[in-house]
């Protein structure tokens, strides 16, 4: 009897990740994994860890020098949820999926008022409902946005409510995590004062690390801020200054993380911005007119809200996720991921971050997902989706 292939040791195995996350890492990232650990009081690594800062802020394109706290982006996410709101603070939370309805929950406790403005999940966030809903509330001071939630694989317009935000007085916060460094999303031009990301996702770098670019205005109202938290895994003050060689670590930072970072840094910067994104969006563009093709539809309500990092994929309603996902992986070695929340049993996930991000994983995900389809019974046209994508790449 032939084993399938989730009994096998991981070390026999070929499997090709396109997932939301954790995503595959570059080669690069891979071999900065395994350079010395360092000390962290060697000023070595100290005048390292001052350089990876900087180029953080080279590719953020930021007036102020990023944060990098040592956890994945949940880390950081809580922490800003504690570090930048009280209860002064009436909060307008944009919910347009899981992430974004999850975020409130964190800073409910944190604030005065929770409030909050919901679209459907498979649509985004209305410019001029987040207008109208700031003249009604003047005494909104802070809003707060998921850019890109996975789970719906939709894309709010960040830019155009930034500026509504700013026109207001209040200050905005706006995960970034699956977003930056896979599509033309910067903490300044968007009007953001706390821009939470992280290297796991379209840097393609493991998990570990959270990136956080914070204003001025920012600064100045966790400072102000007499329940924002020190000597904390939670405290952003405490690592305010600690980019700077010779300053005090508040604890021992994730070593191998920062030279996993520095590679995907590097990566990134010298591909250029624009390059990466573009790849991105043709990998993302490629994929949705293969799913059409094939029969099936994309859980955004339209394209041109559609994800360039992920594809989410309406399942019928024949099928179950978890069957999807097993055939996927034993019968094609590719993985997948399935919905959060409210997509949750509805729609299968094709991550297109990092070193995905490239036409030909289209290509071989949609094979994988038709014939995983097909095998369950369901009638798509395998054929037609891989001629639709490559027809997208050769434009």
């Amino acid at each position: 009897m032939t084993p399938s292939s989730c009994d096998l040791p991981l070390a026999r195995q070929s499997i090709m990740t396109l997932t939301t996350g954790p995503v595959d890492a570059y080669p690069e990232v891979l071999r900065a994994l395994s350079r010395t650990v360092l000390y962290d009081y060697d000023p070595a690594f100290q005048h390292f860890y001052e350089n990876v800062c900087l180029k953080l802020q080279k590719a953020l394109e930021t007036k102020t020098v990023p944060v990098i706290l040592q956890g994945e982006p949940v880390l950081g996410l809580q922490a800003v949820a504690a570090s930048f709101f009280n209860k002064a603070d009436i909060v307008l939370n944009l919910v347009s999926g899981a992430y974004g309805d999850g975020f409130g929950e964190w800073v409910r406790p944190h604030c005065g008022e929770l409030l909050e403005l919901r679209t459907p999940f498979n649509e985004v966030i209305d410019v001029e409902k987040v207008r109208q809903m700031l003249a009604s509330r003047p005494d909104i001071s802070v809003v707060s946005i998921c850019h890109h939630d996975t789970p719906s694989g939709t894309i709010n317009p960040v830019a155009a409510i930034g500026q509504a935000v700013r026109e207001h007085g209040a200050l905005f916060v706006v995960d970034a995590v699956s977003s930056f460094a896979g599509m033309d999303i910067m903490p300044e031009p968007c009007c953001v004062d706390m821009f939470v990301t992280g290297p796991n996702k379209c840097m393609g770098c493991p998990p570990g690390l959270t990136i956080l670019g914070v204003s001025e205005r920012a600064w100045k109202k966790m400072h102000a801020n007499p329940t924002a938290p020190r000597d904390s895994v939670l405290s952003i003050l405490d690592w305010e200054h600690a980019w700077k060689a010779g300053q005090p670590f508040p604890y021992t930072p994730s070593v191998s993380e920062i030279n996993a970072l520095d590679a995907g840094l590097d990566r990134y910067l010298e591909e250029g911005p624009q390059a990466v994104w573009a790849r991105h969006d043709l990998t993302a563009r490629a994929c949705r007119a293969g799913i059409k093709a094939a029969g099936l539809e994309i859980w955004a309500a339209h394209d041109s809200i559609a994800s360039p990092t992920t594809t989410v994929v309406r399942l019928p309603q024949t099928v179950t996720d978890t069957d999807v996902l097993e055939v996927a992986r034993r019968r094609y070695g590719v993985i997948f991921s399935i919905g959060r929340g409210e997509t949750k049993g509805r729609v299968i996930r094709i991550g297109h971050m990092g070193p995905t991000a490239q036409p030909i994983y289209a290509v071989a995900g949609l094979a994988a997902l038709c014939g995983a389809l097909g095998e369950l019974g369901v009638d798509v046209d395998a054929g037609a989706a891989c001629a639709a994508a490559l027809s997208v790449i050769r434009q």
